[in-house]
């Protein structure tokens, strides 16, 4: 099962005019950082949470909710595989 896992921007990079696909970000998601893309969110902004899957932000969410899902997730241990996955890419 694949899950959406709510992060705060905190970067963003814009592709141009003509490469609106390639808009990019750092996403935070409770201290673990990856890039994601954002050409699904064009009016994210830095400091907006975005729920992320498979490496794409799909929808803007109210930060109350993100801090609250990501302390279940912390809660079940499941912010652990972010984790792993950062460390194996620094590795790399």
């Amino acid at each position: 099962m694949c899950l959406a896992v709510p992060g705060k921007i905190l970067t963003i990079v814009e592709g141009g005019a003509s490469e609106e696909l390639s808009r990019t970000g750092t996403v935070s998601f409770g201290g673990i950082s990856k890039e994601a893309s954002l050409a699904f969110v064009p009016e994210a902004k830095v400091g907006d949470y975005v729920l992320v899957h498979a490496g794409f932000a799909i929808s803007i969410v109210d930060e109350t909710e993100a801090q609250q899902t990501l302390e279940y997730f912390r809660q079940m241990g499941d912010l652990a595989e972010l984790q792993d996955t950062q460390e194996m890419e620094k590795k790399a």
